[in-house]
């Protein structure tokens, strides 16, 4: 075993194999080795012992907002890395859009990897964008290093992102399956959404009817058909229609090679308990009904829904009007989302193994990140240490996301993250930050 460094201990470790008490040597920011509990510490190694607290991998966020830069006041990368450290989240991916300019040149790729690179407190990769007009820059953002190419189906939010028509669509994933490329997909389709009922107001009921399952339905159909035609790879983003995962896995059986996310939002937040004018909890797609969230856990619970990501994408508080129809649809929730899943998941019976599934091995699949998202020899030295039977009522002053404004506001939820570890350095602990130390990473990292 190469010189180790550093040794953390615990009664609970959660590695591929399932939870057990460990020891865990780290030498030069990698895991060298998955010991004993009792394994004698190295000689000049440094002991950290957590005791009955769990030691789980660094989450992995392949669906963040930074909004950097262009859009800072929104979000930035110095804050949201500091909000993802102090949830547990070690590694994330900026999605394309919201900055300006939105990542859909190589040109503006390396403008967002300078603005990135002395803010970071965590690892952060890219997404492309994948637009009307921009399929001669694919190949080129693909070798500079995105993770893949991210496409709306409806209007995005801003105009500096527009969406693919089905054609458009077909053109582009037949660029991105000609290098191997992945596309991400915000499904919903244009037609439904012009169809359905279009109120403005304070009331969520009205607001839901405006975004209804039929969109998300239809979109991931024609996606399906598209990725089947084209022996494409593709990915659903933050599903919220429990009516399409039928659809997902019958594709899957078939051989499609799709695969699909939901957020904690979805999974924690139900249409009935939103206020009325309370547009904090306004996302598109929308939070919908128990019902559908019940059966959104069954998803998960047998694999047709691969994993779990924030989509944090704030705004600043003013966008947030009363009026559902007008303000900025986005859920603040990076610092959150492994309290609010877990809650919700031990409730349902599952295990933070699961959790550790949906929110850390799976995303670093999706993204090919074969250094993150397990507590095995050759691995980055990534941890979180949660308590997980501690609770805490959500107060948004101790956020750290820009803009506090969040839907978790006075929620108690269980699991407190003590500390969290990039590459062996502690990164975050009980509410205190280093330095920025995370590294920018290309597709091949």
């Amino acid at each position: 075993m190469p010189d180790v460094q550093l040794v953390l201990r615990s009664t609970r470790v959660i590695t591929p194999e399932g939870t057990r008490a460990a020891s865990i040597a780290v030498s030069g920011g990698t895991i060298a080795a998955v010991l004993p509990y009792d394994a004698e510490v190295p000689a000049g190694a440094r002991l950290e012992d957590f005791g009955d607290d769990v030691v789980l991998p660094g989450l992995v966020d392949t669906h963040v907002h930074v909004n950097d830069p262009g859009r800072t006041e929104w979000e930035g990368f110095w804050t949201a890395t500091r909000a993802a450290a102090a949830g547990g989240i070690t590694t994330l991916l900026d999605m394309p859009l919201n900055s300006l300019p939105p990542t859909t040149t190589v040109e503006h790729l390396r403008v967002k990897q300078d603005v990135a690179r002395t803010k970071a407190h965590i690892d952060v990769g890219f997404w492309g964008g994948a637009l009307p007009d921009n399929v001669k820059d694919l190949r080129p953002l693909f070798d500079a290093g995105v993770f893949g190419f991210k496409c709306f189906l409806s209007p995005s939010g801003v105009d500096e992102f527009p969406e693919l028509n089905q054609d458009q669509l077909a053109t582009s994933l037949a660029e991105i399956a000609g290098f191997g490329g992945l596309m991400i997909v915000h499904a919903e389709d244009p037609h439904h959404l012009a169809a359905a009922p279009q109120k403005s107001g304070a009331k969520y009921a009205d607001f839901l009817a405006s975004r209804p399952r039929d969109a998300e339905n239809t979109a991931v159909q024609n996606l399906i058909d598209q990725a089947r035609r084209l022996n494409a790879r593709v990915h659903v983003l933050h599903l919220s229609s429990s009516d399409a995962l039928p659809l997902i896995a019958a594709a899957k059986a078939e051989g499609v090679k799709i695969t699909v996310e939901s957020c904690p939002h979805f999974l924690t937040l139900t249409a009935g308990e939103v206020p009325d004018g309370a547009t904090e909890f306004k996302c598109c797609p929308p939070i919908r009904e128990a019902s559908n969230q019940d059966a959104l856990w069954e998803g998960l619970a047998d694999g047709t829904i691969d994993c779990i990501v924030s989509d944090h994408s704030p705004s600043t508080a003013d966008l947030k009007t009363g009026d559902f129809a007008s303000a900025w649809g986005g859920i603040s929730s990076l610092q959150l989302g492994l309290p609010a899943i877990w809650t919700e998941a031990r409730r349902r019976g599952h295990g933070l193994d699961d959790v550790v599934r949906w929110m850390s091995a799976a995303p670093a699949r999706l993204a090919g990140l074969a250094r993150k998202g397990a507590i095995e020899a050759g691995r980055d030295a990534d941890f979180a240490v949660l308590a997980p039977d501690e609770t805490f009522t959500v107060d948004p002053a101790g956020l750290q996301h820009r803009n506090r404004v969040t839907a978790y506001a006075g929620r108690t939820l269980y699991g407190v993250v003590k500390s969290t570890w990039l590459r062996g350095e502690r990164i975050h602990d009980g509410g205190e930050l280093a330095e920025p130390s995370g590294l920018l990473l290309g597709r091949n990292d």
